[in-house]
């Protein structure tokens, strides 16, 4: 049974882009791995990484001179690390980080096939690739989880003692309170983050639209109030699913929440260094958990649950090619006059138009509404 459910719910929640975006190369030269259409840039490399499930996944690792922390991004749904790289991009340049974003099981050139449990464990390698290869430490990571992207993001969270930050960005409560008011969890539900984030010990940041149709505001201020270490949240007016990097306030806000946690002391309790105990650390949801009374009730009915019901799945179609299309920007002048730091904040005012087209990261929340 607990089979049945799993590979429906895969059905249900995962779309990712067919074909994908981008192709896998090889350098001649230098045996590098690169994405096709990207130009090689001195401080991107590109990854495959086993996990512990079997499958193979692909990310990109983007460094930052001089970064005292590392950004470990999990993105949306219908999206993969080909439409995300730009994106990924000008976030380290103006944010000032390393990022490591990557795709899941089943998305771009990742091996397998999607599913909640092949989420913990591609974010798990992505995080041990982090401390192994690139000498990150656990105070110095964080965790930035979008839309769909916020079920592993929260999941390995709640299991990193001294992490130094958790962002949410347009997050949800869980799978089936998408699409139903429920006030308990069930064990068919899939990314349990009401239940978790209560046990996320580091500072929280949460983004949310106030006019966000596919997941209700609600999620993310509830999400908010059962956090342990509330940091400002940042409720954009009249923001949707899949726009708010276009308001000067998302990286404004973002950008005054890292600086905060990165002068902010990280010596939190004591843990493991390492995710070798992952498995024994986690209340697996591989088992079936008996229906219980939810940490939600505070949530208020959701007005259009009869709408949900439908299942849309076509609803937010588009394609992804014209989106890369109007995207393209050039980065070859900003390689050219790459000389400082400050260059990149002085000749960029903001990223709200080179992100725009680049990410319409529609989830399989949009698609089961």
């Amino acid at each position: 049974m607990g089979g049945v459910t799993s590979s429906m719910a895969a059905k249900l929640a995962f779309f990712p882009p067919n074909p994908p975006s981008y192709k896998l190369v090889t350098d001649d030269a230098t045996g590098l791995l690169l994405l096709d259409h990207f130009p090689h840039r001195e401080n991107v490399d590109i990854l495959r990484l086993p996990t512990r499930r079997g499958t193979e996944i692909v990310a990109v690792h983007v460094r930052y001179p001089m970064a005292t922390s590392t950004l470990l991004y999990s993105h949306g749904n219908a999206a993969d690390i080909g439409q995300m790289y730009e994106l990924f991009i000008e976030l380290s340049i103006h944010l000032r980080v390393n990022l490591m974003g990557y795709d899941y099981s089943g998305y771009g050139q990742s091996s397998g096939k999607p599913s909640e449990q092949n989420t913990y464990a591609d974010i798990e390698a992505a995080y041990k690739c982090l401390e192994e290869s690139y000498g990150a430490k656990q105070e110095n990571i964080i965790l930035y989880g979008q839309s769909v992207g916020s079920g592993p993001t929260v999941d390995l969270a709640a299991r990193l003692p001294r992490l130094k930050a958790v962002v949410l960005h347009s997050p949800i409560l869980s799978g089936l309170r998408v699409m139903y008011s429920v006030k308990r969890t069930y064990w068919f539900d899939i990314y349990k983050n009401i239940d978790k984030i209560p046990l996320v010990k580091c500072p929280v940041l949460v983004i949310h639209g106030t006019a966000d149709e596919v997941v209700d505001c609600s999620h993310g201020k509830q999400l908010w109030e059962l956090c342990q270490e509330k940091y400002e949240p940042l409720w954009l007016k009249g923001g949707n699913h899949c726009n708010l990097e276009l308001y000067p306030e998302y990286l404004r806000h973002l950008k005054k929440f890292i600086t905060t946690v990165e002068k902010s002391p990280s010596g939190r309790s004591s843990g493991r260094r390492s995710v070798d105990g992952f498995e024994q650390a986690r209340r697996s949801t591989d088992c079936f958990e008996a229906p219980r009374k939810s940490t939600d009730r505070r949530e208020k009915p959701r007005k259009s649950t009869d709408r949900t019901e439908k299942m849309k799945f076509h609803e937010f179609k588009f394609t992804h090619t014209d989106k890369l299309e109007k995207l393209k920007v050039s980065f070859e002048h900003m390689e050219r006059s790459r000389r400082s730091v400050e260059y990149y904040d002085k000749s960029r005012k903001s990223v709200d138009v080179q992100v725009e087209k680049a990410r319409k990261s529609v989830d399989w929340l949009e698609r089961i509404r």
